[in-house]
């Protein structure tokens, strides 16, 4: 797993950030096509209980990273990012899953703004394949 911490911290919300990113993504696209698999996992938020038992049943689980490249490079076969801003840490749970993937075979990545994940994403595709 790589962090990724930009010399300033970013005060930008989590949800603005990630929006910049696939901003980014929709751009640099032209030159990574891969960009277009680029996928947000939508397992954060609010939930009433009635909402959270049928997501859970569904299969929500908590810690899931942020972001998901599914492209095969240099040995690995994806890429997961958990996307932080400001001063906000990974949980446990976000740990647990960021170890279990890397595991696995994937490359993990911690990411604190847009232009760290960029950087991220942009290092991994550019590996040669194995």
């Amino acid at each position: 797993m790589t962090d990724y911490i930009p010399a300033e911290w970013q005060t930008a919300s989590e949800s603005v950030e990630q929006q910049a990113l696939f901003r980014w993504a929709a751009f640099a696209a032209g030159k990574y096509p891969e960009l277009r698999l680029l996928y947000h996992i939508p397992n954060e938020g609010k939930r009433s209980a009635s909402q959270g038992a049928r997501m859970r049943a569904e299969g929500l689980r908590a810690g899931v990273p942020d972001i998901c490249l599914p492209v095969p490079r240099g040995g690995y076969s994806a890429l997961y990012i958990e996307l932080k801003a400001g001063r906000n840490k990974p949980t446990a749970d976000q740990l647990a899953w960021l170890a279990a993937l890397d595991a696995a075979g994937n490359k993990t990545a911690v990411c604190w703004g847009w232009q760290a994940a960029s950087k991220a994403v942009k290092a991994y595709l550019e590996k040669r394949e194995d």
